[in-house]
């Protein structure tokens, strides 16, 4: 008989018979017979796993935790003590539904300390949900959430090895202290465009002169306002469209992401306008009441022409990237 290549302390109960090599499961933990279980990972004291489960690799659970039927976790997840996650929205003693509802957490996110999870959301990859957060809706990749119910707060550092939180760019504070123009941005081709403002006792005037400012003539213009500020909208690339984004009033934090690097600016002064080129991943998010975003568009709406998921994004330029 071969020896496993897996943990179970003797206080354990591990019925499942796929569990990957190097993974450890702990005292009074409870795996099912049908759940799947990766490689290296690290199941604490008192967790119970059904059977409809599926773990990827080098994943840890804290103690307190109990994974339901429908739960799908991918590989580098963390999940804080006392976690706590739902698989039925309407739940009633001795009924079962025909199915339960599917909840994925994605490559690389972790959720906090007594968190609680709504059935049949995804929590993004690389996704932070803050202890005792309760989530009522999906989380999108890299964003960090907290409260109750929970919200974006921000987005995490594109860094591998530190995984905190974007410092923000007030394009304000920027254009007040810029003596030799503004700064660069990190992110490929993002630009900082600094816009002619006067003012004087009639108020104040902005102009943007798309040959000298911009660098396309934009086919078309729109204007977002009254968003809540717990509201995110963008969360899309473009495959050829260019846009140019200002604030004419208000504020309003975008976040950039060319697949590599990525960076947040506060748009908060109609002086300064950022332009994104295509095959840049946008986020507009922290809305204040009063904001008021005009964005100028390099070219006709298309609905084929916008990239939606992050991972076809990922892949899209990461295959540009790629030496033929």
């Amino acid at each position: 008989m071969t020896e496993q290549a897996y943990f179970v302390h003797p206080a354990g109960i591990c019925e499942s018979s796929t569990v990957g090599a190097g993974t450890r499961i702990w005292a009074f933990s409870h795996v099912l017979p049908g759940a799947r279980v990766g490689s290296e990972c690290n199941i604490c004291d008192h967790v119970f796993i059904e059977n409809d489960v599926s773990l990827g690799d080098r994943v840890t659970i804290k103690s307190g935790v109990q994974l339901w039927d429908g739960i799908r976790v991918g590989d580098d997840v963390f999940i804080g003590p006392n976690a706590t996650f739902t698989n039925d929205r309407f739940p009633r003693s001795k009924r079962y539904p025909d199915s339960f509802a599917v909840t994925t957490i994605e490559d690389g996110a972790s959720i906090g300390a007594n968190a609680t999870i709504l059935p049949g959301l995804t929590i993004g990859k690389r996704a932070m949900v803050g202890a005792g957060a309760v989530v009522t809706r999906s989380v999108p990749p890299n964003a960090v959430v907290a409260g109750n119910p929970a919200q974006i707060i921000g987005y995490q550092s594109a860094s591998e090895t530190k995984q905190a939180r974007l410092g923000t760019l007030s394009v304000l504070e920027a254009s007040r202290l810029a003596v030799d123009g503004l700064p660069e941005l990190s992110v490929n081709g993002c630009t900082l465009v600094q816009l002619p403002v006067f003012n004087d006792l009639r108020g104040d005037l902005m102009v943007a002169q798309f040959d000298q400012h911009l660098p396309f003539s934009p086919k078309r213009v729109f204007f977002v306002y009254h968003v809540p500020n717990d509201h995110v909208r963008g969360e899309h690339a473009h495959r050829e469209c260019a846009q140019f984004l200002v604030a004419l009033n208000g504020g309003l934090s975008v976040v950039v992401d060319d697949g590599v690097e990525r960076q947040e600016i506060r748009l908060d002064h109609p002086g300064v306008g950022l332009l994104i080129p295509p095959l840049v991943w946008g986020i507009q998010y922290r809305f204040s009441a009063d904001a008021v975003l005009a964005v100028f568009a390099s070219h006709d709406y298309e609905s084929n022409e916008y990239i939606r998921d992050y991972d076809e994004f990922l892949r899209l330029v990461t295959a540009l990237e790629s030496p033929t």
